[in-house]
């Protein structure tokens, strides 16, 4: 495998999950009616937590040597993820996040793969521990849209 596939998917992950923090923004600023209380509260915690995930991924690809896309006309060139129009329906909102998630998942197990192809330990462990956490908030968000 050829080094740049490497970089360029731990690229993409970092531009996806960057537009992906700024549609989780919006759905925070913008959710309306029953689940206010309840969501408004998730989305901050799910993109303080996206926060975390960015700079680790940056910091990651620094790590090995590489430079993390920083400009966000790179992210959106480079986002699996596209924007989201302004959302105020909270079973919408979710819907989006439980697609996110599964579209970062498919990236995250790519590079996991590819990680230990080249004996990277490190991105290795990362991939792993973002893959559980998402299959297990996965399970959640479909709970929850079936109420």
């Amino acid at each position: 495998m050829e080094k740049q596939t490497y970089i360029t998917q731990l690229n993409t992950l970092l531009s996806s999950y960057q537009l992906h923090y700024q549609n989780l923004r919006s759905l925070h600023w913008n959710i309306k009616g029953q689940a206010f209380f309840e969501l408004h509260l998730k989305y901050e915690e799910l993109y303080t937590r996206t926060q975390v995930i960015i700079d680790d991924l940056a910091e990651r690809i620094l790590s090995i040597g590489e430079t993390p896309l920083s400009r966000f006309s790179d992210y959106t060139s480079n986002s699996t993820i596209k924007e989201n129009p302004i959302i105020h329906d909270g079973k919408t909102g979710v819907s989006y996040i439980l697609k996110a998630q599964n579209d970062l998942l498919a990236i995250e197990k790519t590079i996991l793969d590819l990680s230990g192809e080249v004996s990277d330990e490190g991105t290795n462990s990362l991939m792993s521990d973002l893959i559980g956490e998402k299959e297990k908030t996965n399970w959640m968000f479909k709970a929850w849209l079936e109420h």
